[in-house]
Order: structure tokens, then C-alpha cells, then sequence
């Protein structure tokens, strides 16, 4: 059978693939529209933009995972993708007031109450969505202030308390009620209370322990802490200092906000122990990058054997230093000695487990074996029916962005829920299209390439950022990073647009393409045949090729690789009948309060 069937590219799932950026966020946030806004110095509009999908533009903007950037065709070119995440923070620094754009709670409710559980950001993310559409949203948060581990497990000195208060307040104040310091002890009694649906995000809160000889010697208990509780701690200004001689256990990136906040509280002589070596690492890179730049010690490839009591004190760990080698396409290791590294406190940061004693196990709610929640991927919905969980209470430990997602579509399961409609059937995505064409050969965006290096982020000098425990280390892009980083980007949501109706086959697109990804060829056998045939062989088999229809005169296809476009728009200039045209894309979410669209707020 021949490779002729042409792409249907309008099924919003096509363009939206070659997105990159915006394809591997989970919120899909419209990433190069905003880029854009802010290179326009409209940044109360790049911010408002941001905001609909991924609710937090200035917390994320200093701590998202930012799976967006390694997806970054930018990084296909010179190896450093566009700093997307920091320019999240350009747009939520330089803003202006928002509070005028932001929905409220209407005056008539549509008498449907939700429980949330946590004040975390999937639950908050829930909160958003439902409040606008007339529900009554009950928080039952078990601390005194909102925002979950972004509060109390992310220290000040990456994310400002001024920033996170703002916003999550601005979403309490669309009207949710927020019970501080109540914590649900049995979700029996919280259902019997009458709400409507129930949505649990009440994260990971309970760290991993390391069970090894020493552990629970007496001079050991209140020298060794729990990672996500110590952070809690100092937050909370429980704990004020640490002692001289510090090892973390683990390098993820708890591991890492704990090593840092250490040393800022006297660990002067601070390590990261860690089983394996540095491509093995679940800590970001530029993590570590920020706690090596602070005198962190990273030790690689050493496995804790014991921890070491002397006259009823803490003064060390001993530890089997491993070599690690390939057997049968799995990772091994041997034991070449042991080693003991004096220490005075150690912090466990080897992981977090969810905590469900709070859950009864006679409701009908299913739980694996590993105690955790058998929850739909698509619905948020437990095996209860009006039951739902989201961020790290649904699976374990993600990122913020996944939380946000997961509430995004557990409002859309909760309304659809509480009107009788299947939580199964999902509201589809859309998109919109629209050519950016100024005349015959000009473009409505600039499609220079920049061959600039991508912006380094300036710090706080050492000496000032050890001064007090709030300082915030990274200072932002200055205007002229900012005006610099934008350009870099592609502007991989102007699409090159085919009409093959208007095609005349005189090969000017192909010759002109600077990255050989256009091929006039006649229809293969398979799209592996077809993928050896073209002007450069299409190895990424991630990313689609755009076949045409057949072209009227010769019946051969125009096919191109979404791989390696540019987005240059050379193709659409060069041609001579208007074949090919630079057409802006733009994905329309579904929401539990609407979709999401190109369009802005008039108001702005």
C-alpha cells in the first residue's frame, strides 16, 4: 500500500505536536505567543496568557522543571535551547496590576459545594476553575497559609514569599473558603458533611526513611532529619541553624533546596552523598550547577552502610563506595571499599511517599500495593465516583506544572460530574489558523534568525546571599537579556501552510529551504521508505512528515519533515503562486470554565 494518504492538518493535534515547547509542557502553555508579547513589551498580556494554563506564572517562572526546554528546537541548533522559563518571570516581574482581569465568583451560585483537601497547586488550580463557573469551593488546609510544598518545601531564597502569597491569594480571593489548620482526618466524615465531589491534594508529605544500623540509636534521633520536614521546619522557623559538618542523603531536587538552606544556616562543610554518578541524578542540572556554585560537595557512587555512634553521638556515616558497570542491558555495581565521612547532622532526602491513614478503606476507594490510590489518568477519579485526587497525592512526586494540569482536568471532571455527564468524555481541543501574511512576501513576526548565545542568569553575590535565608539568588533578566533571549526563539507556531492546489512543482521552495527539510517526491511504498528518499533522511521518528495532497501536475506529493523546520518562512517568500503561507497556530484548551484562545481580554 502506498504512503499517500495526505495530512489532515486540521486536527489541532498535528501543529500542536510541532510545537515543541509547547507539546512537552503538561498545561500546553502557548509558549512562543507569550515569548512574542514580551518582546512587544506587553507584559501584563504575556502574563495573562501564561496564567490560563499554568495558573502561577511567577512561581513557575522561578521553579518549574521546565520540561519545555530540552523539547526547544533552539537546542537542535547551538545546543542551548530559549530560557523559557526565566522569561516567565520577565513577564510576572514587569506586569502590571492584574486584579481587574481575573474572574470572580458570581453573585448567584450554582449550589454545588467542593471539598478541596490541601492548598497546594493542584488543588488551588481546581479552585480557579470552578469558582468562576458559580461553585462553592471549601479549602481544608492543615497549616495556616496556602500554597502546599511550594511554601514549605521550596525556601525563600528561590521563591519569594511575596511571590508565592500573591498568587494563591489572588485565587482565594475569587471567592473560595479556606479552613486553615484543619487537617482531614477521616475522609468518611468529610463526605458525610454533603459536598458534591471531593478533590484530594494533599500531596507527598511523608519522606522516605533510611532503616540502617545507627538509625535509631539514641544519639542518633535528633541529629538525623527527614528532608521535606526539615525544609517545613525552617520555613516555619522551627530550626535556626545546623551544625558545621552536614551530609544529604540523595540528590533530587529536594536534596538540593536541603544542601542549600544547610549551608545557610552554618553548614560551612556541606555534602550531597548520592548511590550513583552525575548522569544518573534526578536533581536538575542547573540545580546543581546553583548548589556547587555555593561550595556544595556532590560525592558520587557511594551507597550508606551504617551511620556511626560514638559516646552517644552522631560523628559520621559509613558508606560502600561502588563501581557501577552494564550486565545485560541493566546498570550493577560492586562494592571496591568503604569510607566513613565524619558528619554532625544528616538529612534524608531519598525520596516522599503519600500518607493515606486519613482514608478509610471500607468507602470504596481501591489502593495498590504501594497504599497509593488507583486513579484514572485521564478523569482524576478514584474507583469512588465523586472522589478525586490530583498532584502529588495522585502518583507521587511531580513538578508543579503536573499538579496544575492534574486540577485542570479534574475541575473539568468535577462539573462534568456534578451535571450527570460521563467524566470519560473529555471536551476536545481546537485550534486556531490564521495566516500571517502583510503582503505578497512579508511577515506579521520576525523570522531573523539570532545567532546570540542563550542569556546567563545573574546571581546574588555569595557573601550577600549567605547574609539571611530570604535573599532571592537569581536577580532576573536585565532589558537587554531580555530583548536578546526572545529573538532566540523560532516561532515554531507559525506554520508553514500548503495548498497543494496552488502548487506549480517548480522546485523554488526545495532549493531555498536552508535546512534541506522540503522534498517534491512521488509516493512510497511505507513512510520508512519514504522517510530514506528525501532531500535529508528524516531520522526522528517522534516527529511527523507533512505529506500533501497529490500535486496537479505531475500526482507527486510535497513532503516535508516537521523535524527540522526552522520556521524561517523562506519557503512561503520564495514561492510564487502563494502555495506555502506562515500561518499562526494556536491551541484551544478546553477548561472546566471555558477554552482558552488566542484572543486576550479586551480589557487590556
Amino acid at each position: 500500500m502506498h504512503v499517500s494518504m495526505p495530512t489532515d492538518v486540521r486536527n489541532p493535534q498535528y501543529y500542536h505536536k510541532v510545537v515543541d515547547c509547547q507539546w512537552a509542557c503538561p498545561a500546553h502553555t502557548n509558549v512562543p505567543e507569550y515569548l512574542r508579547l514580551i518582546a512587544q513589551g506587553r507584559f501584563t498580556e504575556s502574563y495573562l496568557l501564561n496564567r490560563e494554563s499554568n495558573v502561577f506564572p511567577g512561581i513557575l517562572g522561578r521553579t518549574c522543571d521546565r520540561p519545555c526546554e530540552p523539547a526547544c528546537r533552539r537546542g537542535r541548533i547551538d545546543g542551548k535551547p530559549v530560557a523559557i522559563c526565566r522569561l516567565k518571570r520577565v513577564a510576572a516581574d514587569l506586569r502590571d496590576d492584574i486584579t481587574p482581569y481575573l474572574p470572580t465568583a458570581p453573585t448567584v451560585r450554582n449550589g454545588k459545594r467542593i471539598a478541596l483537601v490541601g492548598a497546594g497547586p493542584s488543588a488551588l488550580t481546581v479552585a480557579n476553575d470552578l469558582l468562576p463557573i458559580g461553585y462553592g469551593v471549601v479549602i481544608h488546609e492543615r497549616i495556616s497559609r496556602a500554597g502546599g510544598l511550594m511554601r514549605f518545601n521550596i525556601p525563600a531564597f528561590r521563591l519569594p514569599e511575596s511571590v508565592l502569597d500573591e498568587e494563591t491569594q489572588c485565587i482565594i480571593d475569587m471567592g473560595a473558603e479556606v479552613r486553615y489548620n484543619t487537617p482531614v482526618h477521616s475522609l468518611k466524615a468529610l463526605l458525610s458533611e454533603g459536598y458534591d465531589a471531593v478533590f484530594v491534594g494533599s500531596g507527598a508529605p511523608k519522606g522516605k526513611e533510611l532503616d540502617i544500623p545507627g538509625r535509631w540509636d539514641d544519639g542518633a534521633r535528633g541529629s538525623i532529619h527527614i528532608g521535606i520536614e526539615w525544609l517545613g521546619s525552617v520555613h516555619f522557623g522551627h530550626i535556626e541553624k545546623i551544625g558545621a559538618r552536614v551530609l544529604i542523603i540523595g540528590v533530587g531536587n529536594t536534596a538540593m533546596d536541603c544542601c542549600r538552606t544547610s549551608r545557610r544556616l552554618g553548614g560551612i562543610d556541606t555534602k550531597v552523598v548520592a548511590r550513583r554518578s552525575r548522569p544518573y541524578f534526578k536533581a536538575s542540572p542547573w540545580e546543581l550547577d546553583d548548589a556547587e556554585e555555593e561550595g556544595i560537595d556532590i560525592v558520587e557512587n557511594h551507597a550508606p552502610k551504617r551511620f556511626v555512634i560514638e559516646n552517644g553521638t552522631l560523628v559520621g556515616m559509613e558508606f560502600e563506595r561502588l563501581e557501577w558497570s552494564e550486565s545485560d542491558g541493566k546498570q550493577v555495581s560492586r562494592v571496591l571499599d568503604t569510607v566513613i565521612l565524619p558528619c554532625d547532622e544528616v538529612i534524608l532526602a531519598i525520596g516522599q511517599d503519600n500518607a493515606f491513614p486519613w482514608i478509610e478503606r471500607d468507602i470504596g476507594i481501591a489502593f495498590d500495593r504501594w497504599e497509593m490510590p488507583v486513579v484514572d489518568r485521564i478523569t482524576m477519579q478514584s474507583s469512588l465516583p465523586g472522589v478525586f485526587f490530583g498532584g502529588d497525592a495522585a502518583w507521587g512526586p511531580q513538578n508543579i506544572i503536573w499538579a496544575v494540569e492534574h486540577g485542570h482536568q479534574a475541575a473539568i471532571s468535577i462539573h462534568q460530574y456534578c451535571h450527570g455527564a460521563s467524566v470519560a468524555d473529555r471536551p476536545p481541543q481546537g485550534m486556531h489558523l490564521a495566516s500571517t501574511k502583510m503582503g505578497m512576501h512579508s511577515w506579521a513576526y520576525s523570522n531573523d534568525f539570532n545567532p546570540s548565545p542563550r542569556s546567563k542568569m545573574s546571581h546574588t553575590e555569595l557573601v550577600e546571599r549567605f547574609s539571611k535565608i530570604s535573599v532571592e539568588v537569581e536577580l532576573g533578566f536585565t532589558p537587554e537579556q531580555t530583548a536578546t533571549e526572545v529573538q532566540r526563539c523560532l516561532n515554531c507556531d507559525i506554520e508553514t501552510h500548503f495548498t497543494a492546489s496552488l502548487c506549480i512543482e517548480c522546485d523554488a521552495c526545495v532549493d531555498v529551504c536552508p535546512v534541506s527539510c522540503l522534498t517534491i517526491a512521488p509516493p512510497a511504498d511505507s513512510e520508512a521508505e519514504l522517510r530514506t528518499r528525501l532531500s535529508a533522511p528524516a531520522v526522528n521518528l517522534e516527529q511527523a512528515l507533512y505529506l500533501s495532497p497529490a500535486l496537479p501536475q505531475t500526482k507527486r506529493l510535497m513532503v516535508k519533515d516537521e523535524d527540522l523546520c526552522l520556521h524561517c518562512g523562506l519557503c512561503a517568500e520564495r514561492c510564487p503562486t502563494a502555495a506555502w503561507d506562515m500561518a499562526k497556530f494556536a491551541l484551544v484548551l478546553p477548561y472546566a470554565f471555558g477554552s482558552s484562545g488566542i484572543n486576550l481580554p479586551a480589557t487590556v
